[in-house]
């Protein structure tokens, strides 16, 4: 979309062309456009239009239903923050005592508008022209932001009363190619955390894959996961960060309440400088596996969550958990908040003559194979295996004291209930 065509969009006839379209559908999408120049509508904005019916279907699950009043780039549909995590960023500068809030790379909003809807003043710059154009309308309903098109660097941050930096560097090419390098994001991380220096309150999002190596000293990094999907890592700044430095994982877990209403949990675990190592024993599987979430992971936290849970590590690589007794389940399903939990049902050595025989003698034909510290291809392995039959089964393959093992294992559900809780699978 250029900017001929975001005007056209933005017209009275283009913005209730927009309104009127039904819930996007793929496979009606020929027939609807077809149908749309049949009537004597502008192609482009005919085009425009069911573009960002497509986006804003595709946006409902990082935004919910504030998705059908705003206008997206697929780009910026792609690096925008999910609701629920924005309003989290919006929250510590919020309790920071934060009032005005410059958010360099707005990209097309989604941040900023959790800013100003936590009552923030919020300056917003983007380096495209359109980019920038699009925010403005996403944040059209907040007099207290302001967008601009031009670098967020140049920004004469004390003049303007900024008394909080946030940013998310572009971490792709124009191309969509992912850039590794943070010196050629855009822009460059260490250009951002500089900042830091005229701006104490500063916060960056970055990737979830950023490495330990490298990272500041004075930051808290902080890996989210939202519903078992790692989203962001954040790297937050002087009063951004009132625990101090160090590493801890946000887990995020939603649940529908009897009343229909959508229910986040949140649990979250770190480790400060100062604070004493955790050094998980290693031991033989019990009754219990757990698997911990991906934030926890990427943060290093697997022995704070064996710690949490009651366990041991089935090895000081892998990020299995292993218990005697069942944790407590909360209404999401997972123990503690923090890991997902399997009843073990049997184990054995990894072996595919053993392992097939197993499975066909119990007439399982749908296999769910989860795997860590293991060479196994699942999609091989369930090839090779020619299962066939009415009943399902999970397998996982890990190392147990160094050698290589299957343990065919149950999930353990959460019972009904709003805030039921149990210790194990009903």
């Amino acid at each position: 979309m250029d900017a001929a065509t975001l005007t056209k969009l933005l017209s009275p006839e283009g913005w209730a062309l927009l309104g009127a379209l039904p819930p996007y559908d793929e496979q009606q999408a020929l027939v609807l456009a077809a149908g749309l120049r049949a009537k004597g509508v502008d192609p482009d904005l005919a085009a425009a239009a069911l573009t960002q019916s497509r986006l804003r279907a595709a946006a409902r699950g990082k935004l919910g239903a504030f998705a059908d009043g705003m206008l997206f780039t697929q780009a910026g549909l792609e690096q925008a923050s999910r609701l629920v995590v924005a309003g989290l960023h919006a929250r510590r500068y919020q309790e920071a005592g934060i009032r005005r809030v410059a958010d360099l790379t707005s990209g097309i909003g989604v941040d900023a508008l959790a800013f100003a809807a936590a009552e923030l003043e919020v300056l917003a710059t983007d380096v495209d022209e359109l980019t920038a154009a699009i925010a403005t309308v996403n944040l059209r309903h907040f007099p207290e932001a302001e967008v601009r098109h031009g670098d967020g660097l140049e920004l004469d941050l004390e003049g303007e009363r900024v008394e909080g930096v946030y940013a998310d560097p572009a971490r792709r090419t124009r191309g969509g190619r992912r850039v590794f390098d943070p010196s050629a994001w855009a822009p460059p991380l260490d250009a951002v955390w500089a900042l830091r220096e005229r701006v104490p309150a500063v916060g960056i999002k970055v990737g979830p894959g950023i490495p330990h190596q490298g990272l500041p000293d004075d930051a808290e990094t902080e890996w989210v996961s939202v519903d078992g999907d790692v989203v962001e890592a954040g790297l937050w700044f002087g009063p951004l960060a009132p625990e101090g430095p160090g590493r801890s994982a946000l887990v995020l877990s939603s649940r529908t309440g009897p009343d229909g209403t959508e229910r986040t949990t949140t649990r979250r675990l770190a480790h400060r400088p100062g604070d004493e190592d955790v050094a998980p024993d290693v031991g033989a599987v019990g009754q219990y596996l757990y698997e911990p979430d991906g934030a926890v992971i990427r943060a290093g936290l697997v022995g704070h969550a064996a710690r949490a849970l009651g366990g041991r590590l089935l090895d000081r690589t892998i990020a299995y958990v292993t218990t005697d007794s069942p944790a407590p389940l909360d209404a999401t399903g997972l123990a503690d908040g923090l890991a997902r939990g399997y009843r073990v049902l049997d184990t054995m050595p990894f072996g595919l003559k053993r392992l097939r025989a197993y499975l066909r003698a119990r007439g399982v034909g749908r296999l769910t194979i989860k795997k860590r510290g293991t060479a196994v291809t699942p999609e091989q392995l369930r090839r090779q295996l020619a299962l066939s039959g009415d009943a399902s089964a999970t397998i996982v393959l890990t190392r147990v004291g160094g050698s290589q093992q299957v343990l065919v294992v149950e999930p353990l559900e959460a019972p009904p209930g709003d805030d039921a809780r149990q210790d194990g699978p009903r």
